[in-house]
């Protein structure tokens, strides 16, 4: 018995150190929940939704629930209601909802926000693009790779 006694304890050093280094390098770590996209279909209902309204006017602080004008928290509160989901007011609420979504992942119907802190908030659409509105013309389509878009993309929010 005192011969098997030393080898259960090196075996269950062993075992606890193994796990251990396992645990610490990440290999059984649990995995970061994966934001799943809304479906294809639906994002493209979305964005349909959501093209309805280009060249609408902007209005800082535009009532929620009308279509007359938008500013950029309204107009994807408004575009999200029509499919289930309330959202939070305003852009920098906007971007606390959902799963966060490096820019490499983007997937249509994500949210996409800008500057720092957060002060704007549109739709990606696919292919580098958002819908989105502020200033003149109103809700338009633009490039969040270029100018300014590019300098001050914050971050990405999954919230369907």
């Amino acid at each position: 018995m005192t011969k098997r006694f030393p080898q259960r304890l090196t075996k269950i050093f062993v075992s606890v150190s193994l796990s251990a280094a396992l645990l610490m390098t990440g290999t059984l770590a649990i995995p970061a929940p994966q934001a799943s996209a809304m479906t294809s279909s639906k994002a493209q209902s979305v964005i349909a939704t959501a093209k309805q309204y280009l060249n609408k006017p902007y209005k800082y602080g535009a009532a929620l629930g009308q279509t007359r004008n938008f500013d950029c928290s309204s107009f994807v509160w408004t575009v999200f209601k029509r499919y289930g989901k309330t959202l939070p007011r305003t852009a920098k609420e906007q971007s606390k909802v959902g799963t966060y979504v490096s820019k490499a992942n983007l997937k249509p119907g994500d949210l996409v926000f800008f500057y720092s802190p957060i002060h704007h908030v549109g739709i990606y659409i696919g292919n580098g693009k958002m819908i989105h509105t502020y200033g003149s013309p109103g809700v338009t389509i633009t490039d969040i790779n270029k100018d300014w878009w590019k300098k001050n993309y914050a971050t990405a929010r999954r919230v369907m």
